[in-house]
C-alpha cells in the first residue's frame, strides 16, 4: 500500500498558511450568516449568535485539523477511512453546537422530525466538506510543490556532478608526456627548462582544480588559461608547435564554459603536430554573429576519416567529453561540429549563445 510522507519543509509553510486562511475563512463564513440572518428578519443583537457559531467551527475544525494531521503517515485508503469518520465526527458535534446556540434566540426554532436533524446535519457537513477539500487540496498542493522543487535540486545536483566529472577527466597521456619530457630534460642536463615546465605544470594544474566548472568565464581569461597549457606544448614541441589567436574585440568578454578549448587543443596536437615531424599549426578564431558567439579550433594536420560520423575516432576523449558538457550546460541552444579542411586539417566549429561577463 501506497502512503503519503510530507517532507519535513511542508508542516512549516502549512502553519503559515492555515491560521491566516482559518481566521479569514471564519470571519467570511460570520460575515453571511450574520447578513442571511438579517435578511431573515433576525433582530441585530443575533449578531451574538452569529459569531458563537463561527467561534465554534473555528475551534472544531481546528481540532480537525490536528487529526487529519495524524492521518499523512497511513495508506491512502486507511487515510480516507479515517477521515471520513474524523469529519462526521466533526459534524456532529459542530450541528450540536449550531442548534444549541441557534435555539437560544429563536423560540419557535424546534426540530419536529428526523428530517429537520437530517438538513441540520447536512448543512453542516455541507460546510465543514468544503473546509476538508480545501485544506486538503492545499496540502497536496503545498506537497506536489515540494516535491518538484526537490526534484528540480536533484537534477542539478545531478547535472552539476556531471558537468564537473566531465571537466575534470584530464587526459593521462598529457600528464604522463609532460612528466617524461620533465625526465628528459633533467636527463640532458637542461634543468632550467625543467624547472621552468614543472611550474607551468604546477599553476596549469592549479588553475585547472581551482576554477569552478559550472561558472563560466571570459573569453579572454580562457585563453589565458590556454596559454599555459600551451607553454608546456611548445616546451616539448619547440617550432614544431605553432599557435595562432584571432578573437574579434566584441568577443572578448563573450562568456564560455571553463577549460572548454583545452581539451580540444590537446587533441589537435595529438593529432595534428606530434605525429608528424615537421609539426603543425593551431588556429583559435572567435567571432559574434548576431546573438551567438562562433568559435572555430583549426589546424592543418591529416584530417578525420568521412565515414565515423560521430568524430569520436578523431577525438575519442576531448571531443565526447566537450560535446556532453556543452549538452548539459546549453542543452538545444548549443552546437558542435567537426569537418575537414581543404586541403588538409580539420575544423571544430562551436557555437554557443552570446552573453557578455560582467566583471571581465
Amino acid at each position: 500500500m501506497s502512503s503519503i510522507a510530507l517532507p519535513d519543509s511542508i508542516p512549516a509553510a502549512s502553519k503559515r498558511l492555515f491560521w491566516p486562511l482559518q481566521s479569514i475563512g471564519w470571519f467570511g463564513y460570520f460575515i453571511l450568516h450574520f447578513t442571511t440572518a438579517m435578511g431573515d428578519g433576525k433582530p441585530l443583537h443575533y449578531a451574538s449568535a452569529s459569531l458563537s457559531v463561527a467561534a465554534c467551527g473555528f475551534a472544531v475544525t481546528s481540532l480537525l485539523r490536528l487529526g487529519y494531521r495524524r492521518l499523512w503517515g497511513l495508506s491512502v485508503p486507511r487515510m480516507t477511512a479515517a477521515a471520513v469518520a474524523l469529519l462526521v465526527l466533526a459534524t456532529l458535534v459542530q450541528m450540536k453546537l449550531y442548534v444549541t446556540i441557534a435555539f437560544r434566540y429563536c423560540d419557535d426554532c424546534q426540530i419536529r422530525s428526523i428530517f429537520g436533524y437530517l438538513w441540520y446535519f447536512t448543512s453542516t457537513l455541507y460546510i465543514l466538506l468544503s473546509w476538508s477539500g480545501l485544506y486538503f487540496g492545499i496540502k497536496f498542493a503545498l506537497q506536489l510543490q515540494q516535491q518538484k522543487e526537490a526534484a528540480l535540486r536533484a537534477q542539478n545536483a545531478a547535472h552539476a556532478a556531471q558537468i564537473k566529472m566531465l571537466r575534470y577527466q584530464l587526459n593521462p597521456h598529457f600528464l604522463f608526456n609532460t612528466l617524461n619530457a620533465i625526465s628528459t630534460l633533467v636527463l640532458d642536463d637542461q634543468r632550467d627548462t625543467a624547472y621552468r615546465m614543472v611550474a607551468s605544470l604546477s599553476a596549469f594544474l592549479r588553475r585547472s582544480l581551482d576554477s569552478d566548472p559550472e561558472q563560466p568565464v571570459a573569453l579572454i581569461q580562457e585563453v589565458e588559461a590556454l596559454n599555459l597549457y600551451l607553454g608546456i606544448e611548445q616546451m616539448r614541441f619547440g617550432e614544431r608547435l605553432q599557435m595562432v589567436v584571432d578573437i574579434e574585440p566584441a568577443a572578448r568578454n563573450a562568456l564560455v564554459p571553463s577549460l572548454i578549448l583545452q581539451p580540444l587543443i590537446e587533441n589537435a596536437i595529438k593529432y595534428a603536430v606530434s605525429r608528424r615531424e615537421e609539426g603543425g599549426r593551431i588556429e583559435l578564431i572567435a567571432r559574434l554573429d548576431g546573438d551567438m558567439l562562433d568559435l572555430h579550433l583549426r589546424d592543418d594536420g591529416p584530417g578525420f576519416v568521412e565515414d565515423d560520423a560521430t568524430t569520436q575516432g578523431h577525438a575519442p576523449v576531448g571531443l565526447a567529453n566537450t560535446r556532453e558538457r556543452l549538452r548539459v550546460l546549453y542543452g538545444e541552444r548549443q552546437q558542435l561540429s567537426i569537418r575537414n579542411r581543404e586541403p588538409s586539417g580539420v575544423d571544430v566549429h562551436i557555437r554557443l549563445p552570446f552573453s557578455l561577463a560582467r566583471n571581465p
